[in-house]
């Protein structure tokens, strides 16, 4: 079983770390050390998703993130997500996510308020004040930019798979730990991470972190993953000051409600919780 999860982990690694490499079936059996007449078995029937589709997955997420976060022409954007032109870009992103990569950047509610103070129509999301329980989750470190986080997801969900431990599962949370206007983007700590039982055995290859229970500021977002960045302003720079509570100290997480394997960008559910004094 290790020898599996591990083909999968370094698999995973090389579709993230190469999206305008060769990732056909070929090239990634190669990656994984095995007879491409078995390997494309094993990763769907171990993951639940076929290659490509991971493969697609993965690089519509990195695209969607650039588009809203980086001021690259979506020309650069697609040759960066490993299209071989803006044609098959265009068209491929506008099947995931309902519309042309320029109208995904333009649409002002995936802007910063804190960005654009002329508009007027900031995105405003419900927040609820809440007593959140202590939550303990397997974890797998992530180092670097946070819209990058997506690369321990994949780990972390690889090894449950793997390792059949999606029973013990309770849910998904990312964990935030610097401040991206304090901190360079190379040197950015997170965590992805599955929410289990006190009872249970962690595995040698995730680490056991603990979320405190206590007051939190929850705000409900819908949506694409690549709008948080401006509801984290929201929530921040809007509203934090009016409503007069003061951040804890411990660090932001994000509550996962819903899958991006089996639900569209536009109907992705996402708590995010900042603790409270």
């Amino acid at each position: 079983m290790q020898s599996y999860e591990d083909r999968i982990l370094r698999v995973v690694d090389h579709i993230h770390d190469n999206p305008t490499g060769d990732l056909s079936l070929d090239a990634l059996a190669d990656v994984a050390a095995m007879s491409r007449f078995h390997w494309h078995r094993i990763y769907q029937a171990m993951t639940g998703e076929t290659l490509a589709q991971t493969v697609r997955r993965m690089r519509l997420h990195r695209a969607a993130c650039w588009l809203v976060q980086r001021d690259w022409p979506i020309a650069e954007v697609a040759k960066r997500a490993g299209y071989p032109n803006l044609q098959s870009f265009t068209r491929t992103f506008g099947e995931a996510y309902g519309m042309s990569p320029g109208a995904f950047r333009q649409r002002g509610e995936l802007r910063s308020p804190l960005q654009q103070p002329d508009r007027g129509d900031y995105p405003v999301h419900p927040v609820d004040i809440a007593e959140v329980p202590p939550r303990r989750l397997a974890a797998v470190p992530h180092k670097g930019a946070y819209m990058e986080i997506g690369k321990a997801f994949e780990k972390v969900g690889n090894i449950f798979t793997a390792r059949e431990l999606w029973p013990h599962a309770r849910g998904m949370v990312g964990v935030y730990h610097d401040d991206v206007t304090a901190v360079p983007e190379a040197e950015l700590n997170s965590h992805a991470g599955v929410v289990v039982e006190d009872g249970f055995e962690m595995p040698d290859v995730l680490e056991d972190l603990r979320l405190a229970p206590g007051r939190t500021a929850v705000m409900h977002y819908k949506g694409p993953y690549a709008g948080l960045r401006a509801a984290y302003d929201y929530l921040y720079g809007v509203w934090l000051p009016k409503s007069g509570e003061v951040p804890g100290d411990a660090p932001p997480f994000e509550v996962y409600l819903n899958s991006p394997m089996d639900t569209p960008p536009e109907e992705l559910l996402t708590d995010v919780c900042v603790p409270l004094k």
